[in-house]
């Protein structure tokens, strides 16, 4: 196993401190997502949401907007077709657009971004074309309305 100096670096372990120090006691996720971000100095917050969680994702806006500059950009960006995006003429509708998303973040020179409901791929792509860091706050699991923790708890 590598050296703890060969794994992290100084703005890893500085991320996991603010985490640890931004982590609050029987607080929920937005909560802490809001402490973090105070403890780490972020002044401008990205979300790339899914088009079908506006109204949730404004909620978020408003819940964060007192606090940091927010920028959010939908899934739906650039109204790019489904068969243009994947080069298939089977393919109908408007395309996600995950790099546009990040793409777009990074121009508002966002601190921290996160992770609103995208589709699994899209999600992955976001956050590998992401230059400032991400966190996923919601999934998309049509089956569980978006908690997918439910598959593995049968009540």
């Amino acid at each position: 196993m590598k050296d703890l100096k060969e794994l992290y670096s100084e703005e890893d372990l500085k991320i996991m401190l603010s985490a640890e120090r931004g982590r609050l006691p029987d607080k929920n996720r937005v909560e802490e997502l809001i402490s973090f971000a105070q403890e780490s100095g972020v002044k401008k917050i990205g979300i790339a949401n899914c088009i079908s969680l506006q109204k949730e994702t404004n909620e978020l806006i408003s819940r964060l907007s007192d606090k940091f500059e927010v920028y959010s950009i939908d899934c739906k960006v650039g109204k790019v077709s489904s068969a243009q995006m994947l080069n298939d003429e089977n393919y109908k509708g408007i395309s996600c657009n995950p790099s546009a998303q990040a793409d777009y973040l990074a121009d508002m020179q966002t601190d921290l971004n996160v992770s609103f409901g995208l589709c699994l791929g899209h999600d992955i792509v976001f956050n590998k074309k992401s230059i400032a860091p991400v966190t996923t706050l919601v999934v998309k699991d049509r089956e569980h309305k978006h908690n997918p923790y439910k598959e593995f708890v049968k009540e």
